[in-house]
């Protein structure tokens, strides 16, 4: 009993992260599969599925027991960290096989996208951290998730609105460039970040969407095919100049110190991983397959060194209290 006060508080400050923590792990799980390492793979998504318990249990513990609190941090962009760390789970469980599983988190996700994503919308405000970049991740999660699932069940209506989804995400990517401080780059804790995520997402629903055309010829004309194809080999381009870019400020602009926000630069690593490789299979440009490895152990190696963070940052805490 003693170790459960400083279980909570631990846990009161690690929450916030906890979304994007499934969302690295759920990533890295997919990349895991893509290269072949299945059994790292299924650890990863193990340890995925026990955050997003965790997840969601403070959801609705938030929902249900104080209710003004929950709305305060729904109204936040870090809010929409459900709707994406479902999303990721559920592309996950679907690669799988378990359709049904997959299909349960996208009407989830889906009904919790639009009523987040409103409150988020109405609290925006001028040079916000990396998090505005949420609102994108969320959606186009929303749209890998949904393409991922109209391809094995061949539904159209599926595919056309994760099409819909997609254009939507490019679209609240470019506003939250507006309400993004550029300054982040330079002073932000791990969650600018994001801004690479985002794009690499985006291009990873755009891959999801060409693989979906290809699955079936009928879904939308060869023009269309040919924007999305052109659409998503530049938001590949974009998201790795923008991870260059960001690794270059973290060696201009050093921040060793463990911060919590660090889950939210792994995500981006292990999301830019991915969508080259999904990009490489989709377009058929497979020299970008090599590239895509080397940035999954990269994105391995960060998920590493922010879970020792992690760890250490919960036996401090049981210390501290223990005194």
């Amino acid at each position: 009993m003693p170790d459960a006060i400083p279980l909570r508080a631990w846990w009161t400050g690690w929450a916030p992260a906890a979304g994007a923590a499934v969302m690295a792990t759920g990533i890295l799980s997919t990349g895991l599969h893509l290269t072949g390492h299945e059994p790292l793979s299924r650890i990863a998504l193990f340890l995925a599925s026990l955050a997003w318990i965790g997840l969601a249990s403070d959801f609705l513990a938030r929902l249900v027991g104080d209710r003004e609190q929950w709305a305060r941090r729904a109204g936040t962009p870090a809010g929409l960290d459900a709707v994406a760390a479902t999303t990721v789970l559920g592309t996950r469980f679907s690669l799988l096989g378990w359709r049904g599983l997959a299909e349960v988190l996208l009407a989830l996700s889906a009904a919790l996208w639009p009523v987040l994503l409103l409150a988020v919308l109405r609290r925006w405000r001028r040079r916000m951290t990396g998090e505005v970049f949420l609102v994108c991740v969320a959606t186009q999660g929303l749209s890998v998730l949904g393409a991922t699932i109209a391809t094995e069940a061949a539904s159209d209506w599926l595919a056309h609105a994760a099409m819909a989804l997609y254009w939507v995400g490019i679209a609240l990517y470019v506003l939250s460039l507006a309400y993004f401080d550029p300054w982040e780059v330079r002073k932000g804790a791990g969650d600018h970040w994001v801004a690479a995520g985002a794009l690499g997402i985006s291009a990873l629903a755009g891959a999801g969407l060409v693989v979906a055309r290809d699955a079936d010829p009928y879904l939308w004309n060869n023009d269309d095919q040919g924007v999305l194809r052109a659409t998503t080999g530049a938001l590949l381009v974009l998201a790795l100049v923008c991870y260059v870019l960001l690794a270059v400020a973290e060696v201009v602009w050093p921040r060793p110190r463990y911060d919590v926000r660090r889950w939210s630069s792994v995500f981006p690593m292990g999301m830019t991983a991915v969508a080259t490789l999904a990009v490489a299979a989709a377009l058929d440009v497979f020299r970008l397959k090599g590239p895509g490895q080397v940035l999954l152990w990269i994105a391995v190696a960060a998920w590493l060194a922010t879970a020792a963070g992690t760890a250490l940052a919960f036996r401090s805490a049981v210390r501290d209290r223990g005194r």
